[in-house]
């Protein structure tokens, strides 16, 4: 009985062990069957990744080239030929590479986290029409700032508009989390024809978000068909992007730049302060102060108005020259004769290049002069002999009352007329 007793215990419990066994083996067999099916087919877990992305942001995303992804510790997922965007809508993102590290824990929450390690871009192409509409299209609360433990990185990006765009684009950005100090370096060549601007620039802001105090140092050019001007600046203000532009209010510009077409070189420093907007390609500052120190050729002034930068530049100022330079053509007397300070009016709306007609009006003690000129022209006449004395301009001055050789006259009117100086 004993052993009967036995044996039937020792029996029902071998059945249990070997079952158990059993299902180890088949469990291990199902994932080394399942690993080599992920591993031969890596677009089926791209495509499980990316549709909970796409599912969290309301966009459709595809993949078309080979993927890669690791599934050890961090997860990390290599998509190519990526293509983003609104149902229905144009793509509003394109890339040859995007290299995604982020957290299990953002996975599983399908966009409730948008925790990332670290975000690589190749190529990318973002179209900021399309982005303005599927972000019109998100509710303010889903809107939120990801955060990026290991940083970001763009090589060769493009930001498209409808009549210009930002080429060359490369960001490095080391980390970014809600609320706390941003640090980034940002290269790239804004392109608006006949207008080119190529920028390095080192930003910080204050915090990710509208109306955070932004400062940005670093050098920028502006290249036109027929002259340049490189520039080391320095900016600051709150930055404010809306819909569709962009606002720092106020903002306060440094600018130690040179001016150069042909044989000209034009060293200068530029302060100006005042609300900066960008839209529609141009960048405004209205109403504006400025305060200009030159070498020479450009003046020492002090004054207030309006500038405009875009297929066209607007000067409208108005404000005092501490002297007449002395490299200018000189003032007929006696207006040129006199010492006391010059309060001005400079109008000019045309080419970025300066060539168009610019309108000037000085007033020095009892004298008055009204002249309209074309910058280009002047500067050649200032820099090689001349047949004539008096620069290619067409102005007016007038005088209350003077004195010259012992005779008083009232009322002088003298005028310089160069038709040219005033062609359209």
């Amino acid at each position: 009985m004993r052993d009967a007793s036995s044996g039937t215990a020792g029996g029902s419990a071998h059945p249990g062990v070997l079952g158990r066994w059993l299902a180890a083996i088949a469990l291990l067999l199902i994932v080394i069957v399942l690993a080599v099916y992920w591993a031969s087919r890596p677009q089926r877990f791209s495509g499980f990744i990316v549709g909970r992305i796409a599912d969290a942001l309301g966009l459709e995303i595809t993949a078309a080239g080979a993927s890669e992804y690791r599934l050890r510790g961090m997860p990390r997922l290599v998509l190519r030929d990526v293509v983003a965007r609104r149902p229905g809508d144009a793509p509003l993102l394109r890339a040859d590479r995007i290299d995604i590290a982020l957290p299990w824990s953002s996975v599983r929450a399908r966009g409730a986290d948008l925790t990332f390690q670290r975000v690589e871009l190749d190529r990318p192409q973002l179209d900021l029409p399309a982005l303005q509409r599927w972000l019109a299209t998100r509710p303010p609360s889903e809107q939120r700032t990801p955060t990026l433990t290991d940083g970001l990185r763009i090589r060769d990006g493009s930001l498209v508009n409808d009549d210009w765009r930002v080429d060359a684009i490369a960001v490095d950005l080391p980390t970014l989390r809600a609320g706390q100090p941003v640090r980034a370096r940002i290269r790239g060549r804004y392109v608006d024809p006949p207008t080119a601007i190529p920028f390095d620039l080192a930003v910080a802001l204050q915090r990710p978000g509208n109306d955070a105090g932004l400062g940005v140092v670093g050098t920028v050019a502006i290249e036109h068909a027929d002259w340049r001007m490189p520039a080391q600046v320095s900016l600051s203000g709150p930055l404010h992007v809306a819909d569709d532009d962009l606002r720092i209010t106020p903002v306060r510009v440094a600018i130690a730049a040179r001016y150069r077409s042909g044989e000209t070189d034009l060293p200068f420093a530029l302060g100006l302060h005042g609300p900066l907007q960008f839209d529609e390609g141009t960048w405004s500052l209205a109403p504006v102060g400025v305060a200009l120190r030159g070498d020479g050729v450009i003046p020492d002034l002090d004054a207030r108005g309006a500038l405009a930068l875009g297929r066209r530049l607007v000067l409208q100022l108005q404000g005092r020259l501490r002297d007449w330079p002395g490299a200018w053509p000189s003032l007929p007397p006696p207006i040129g004769t006199s010492t006391s300070p010059l309060p001005f009016a400079l109008d000019y709306v045309g080419s970025p290049a300066l060539d168009d007609p610019a309108s000037l009006q000085l007033t020095r003690d009892n004298a008055t002069f009204d002249g309209r000129f074309r910058l280009p022209e002047v500067l050649a006449w200032m820099d090689a002999p001349q047949d004539s004395p008096v620069p290619p301009l067409r102005g007016r001055v007038t005088v209350a009352a003077m004195e010259l050789s012992g005779v008083k006259l009232e009322g002088v009117d003298v005028r310089i007329d160069d038709a040219e100086a005033t062609a359209p």
